[in-house]
């Protein structure tokens, strides 16, 4: 059983002060060594920076505070440099718990990776009108402990997993993975090149902090920009690269000619997202005809 443990939470314009608290109420009830890092990656929100600032103050947590945005990668990598005990635990700042065992679950395990996956929540509006609550729903009953098992490499992200400081110093975060999205998923890429298991478990976070859909859809689109970015690396390890590999050359050029034409249509009825049903189905057909478009124009730059 594990009996030492560093907590580390990368945030930015997240106020993560509640969770700290709860996380160090259910270590101190573990009776364990522990301490609680949070590293704030050059937040622009002053409000939320003061008020994390409060976090300093609880026992056996600390606040790092960078005064630029260093990065989702860098700044795990920073955690991991300065954590103290064997074993780390990475939560992600717009998490909550919903286990009051949830640290008390993961000292049970001795894997060398462990992830415990993410639950959906989200109020009967935030299901009716907003985006990111709309697509994490959807796609949930693709998350569950049985279909993770199905994928352990591809289906892994940083939102909640354990690693040993060891490993994670052995095998850091790919930092060239400055901007939104996939450094989760080069990262599980790494660990099965190195034959690293990873130990899929129930001990999930909550998830039910949403954006506002310009802002998602402004995230999902950057995020496409570093798939093509990374696109020859993470061919194997994304669903969209798979089905633009599948997808005939005709199928290709009908999409992204669509894109090009109803793309700024189907941003806004997805901004609007008053339409569910509607928007489960909208919001992957944008995304390939954004990734389609995008990879046209910069092909065309590339070769003029």
């Amino acid at each position: 059983m594990i009996t030492e443990l560093s907590i580390l939470i990368p945030t930015y314009n997240d106020c993560c002060l509640d969770l700290v608290k709860e996380l160090q109420a259910q270590a101190m009830k573990c009776g364990i060594d522990f301490e609680i890092l949070v590293a704030d990656d050059g937040s622009t929100d002053q409000e939320v920076f003061v008020r994390n600032q409060k976090i300093a103050f609880i026992e056996h947590c600390r606040m790092i505070c960078n005064g630029h945005n260093r990065g989702r990668a860098a700044i795990r990598n920073q955690l991991a440099k300065e954590a103290q005990y064997h074993q780390l635990l990475f939560i992600d700042s717009d998490m909550h718990l919903c286990r009051k065992d949830f640290i008390a679950r993961y000292l049970q395990e001795e894997a060398p990776v462990v992830y415990g996956g993410v639950t959906i929540g989200g109020t009967k509006k935030e299901k009716r009108c907003n985006l990111r609550c709309q697509y994490e729903q959807t796609e949930a009953w693709k998350h569950t402990v049985d279909k993770r098992k199905e994928h352990p490499y591809h289906d892994f992200h940083t939102a909640n997993f354990m690693i040993s400081r060891d490993l994670m110093q052995r095998y850091p975060f790919d930092e060239r993975y400055r901007r939104y999205g996939y450094e989760d998923v080069a990262f599980g890429k790494l660990l099965k090149a190195h034959d690293i298991p990873i130990r899929h478990i129930d001990n999930p976070m909550l998830f039910d902090t949403f954006e506002d859909n310009a802002t998602f859809l402004s995230k999902t689109e950057e995020g496409l920009r570093t798939l093509y970015q990374f696109r020859e690396e993470l061919q194997d390890y994304s669903r969209l690269l798979l089905k633009v590999k599948q997808s005939s050359r005709s199928m290709l050029l009908f999409l992204r000619r669509w894109h090009r034409h109803f793309g700024k249509w189907e941003r806004r009825m997805l901004i609007n997202a008053q339409w569910s049903m509607v928007n489960t189905r909208l919001f992957p057909l944008y995304k390939l005809g954004y990734y389609l478009e995008y990879a046209k124009r910069q092909s065309s730059s590339a070769n003029p």
